[in-house]
């Protein structure tokens, strides 16, 4: 897989707490801030796949139910 760089832009006080943060952690500043992402991109998934399993589960007992 290649590596494709990202960029936000931060104010200079969070890029200090990440940096900090990072120091604390033992990893890189990119490490650390891929880390993040990536617990974000999970949750963000697993609430996704919730909300559609809600709503398949929510179709299929309404059919069931037109079907009794």
């Amino acid at each position: 897989m290649r590596a494709v760089m990202l960029a936000f832009r931060a104010n200079s006080d969070f890029a200090a707490q990440v940096d900090q943060l990072a120091r604390f952690s033992g990893v890189s500043r990119s490490d650390y801030v891929r880390q993040a992402v990536e617990e974000k991109n999970a949750r963000a998934l697993a609430e996704r796949v919730a909300f559609l399993s809600h709503a398949l589960s929510t179709t299929h007992r309404q059919f069931n139910e037109e079907l009794d």
